[in-house]
């Protein structure tokens, strides 16, 4: 079966092959580059969001999908793994902003799965208008 030839980058002036979304490796988009932080995406001060933080994990430190612990200081001293503050019913889905019970703490793997499978609801949302 026949393939298609490599192309060029997509990028002015550079000649390299592109490996995907039509560009080489070296001019790859950045994830999540131009996206606008909580505060002008939701209307909540940086200082309101700590605050929902710990109101969230006032029942404890907990993943509210898989029940993971937060990490200690020793096990994550960079601070990566640290539990999230999410919207449990997307925004996008009617979930309110900053309604308490619509928060909840989230471990990095649960919130990236579930980032995952709220987009591609949206992008189903997206084709069907």
């Amino acid at each position: 079966m026949p393939t298609r030839p490599p192309s060029r980058c997509g990028e002015p002036q550079c000649s390299a092959f592109a490996t995907k979304r039509g560009r080489c490796d070296e001019h790859q988009p950045i994830a999540w580059a131009g996206r606008d932080d909580k505060a002008s995406r939701y209307g909540i001060s940086s200082g309101r969001w700590r605050t929902l933080k710990r109101l969230a994990g006032r029942d404890g430190d907990y993943c509210y999908r898989c029940g993971g612990e937060q990490p200690s200081a020793e096990d994550d001293p960079d601070g990566e793994q640290r539990l999230q503050l999410d919207h449990i019913t997307p925004v996008a889905e009617g979930g309110a902003v900053d309604d308490p019970e619509n928060l909840g703490l989230i471990c990095v793997p649960c919130h990236e799965a579930k980032s995952k499978a709220e987009a591609a609801r949206g992008n189903a949302r997206r084709r069907r208008r």
